[in-house]
């Protein structure tokens, strides 16, 4: 989760916290999470057959990767696939993060970002 998100999380807990969406006039109705409004007209029926044939881009489909070695890392006992394990992690991170084009993410160091989110909070209470 970016620190963005962190943040705009932080604020909403805040606001239903204090009443703020209790009154908004779709409560209780559901939800379309199926809106391509975002696609351009002309790619929407692509688009369509892409995400019922359940491709993924090549950037999901890395992310998936790296959660599942993050995942595998940690039921390692054998110190050497630990590190094969860790190279290849490495460097689908670094992969992902050049395909992105963003070098540094602070998800990579919850401990920092949380820090920054907190800073980030409390300035704008103040």
């Amino acid at each position: 989760m970016d620190i963005f998100r962190k943040i705009a999380d932080r604020k909403i807990t805040e606001a239903m916290m204090d009443g703020g969406f209790d009154n908004l006039s779709g409560k209780g109705k559901r939800l379309v999470f199926d809106d391509e409004t975002w696609v351009p007209e002309d790619l929407r029926i692509s688009y369509r057959f892409l995400k019922n044939a359940g491709y993924l881009p090549p950037e999901l489909e890395l992310r998936n990767e790296i959660i599942n070695l993050k995942s595998l890392l940690n039921t390692l006992d054998d110190n050497k696939e630990r590190l094969n394990t860790m190279r290849e992690l490495h460097y689908k991170i670094m992969k992902m993060n050049l395909m992105r084009k963003k070098p540094l993410t602070l998800e990579d160091f919850p401990l920092y970002e949380e820090r920054v989110v907190e800073k980030t909070v409390s300035n704008k209470n103040s």
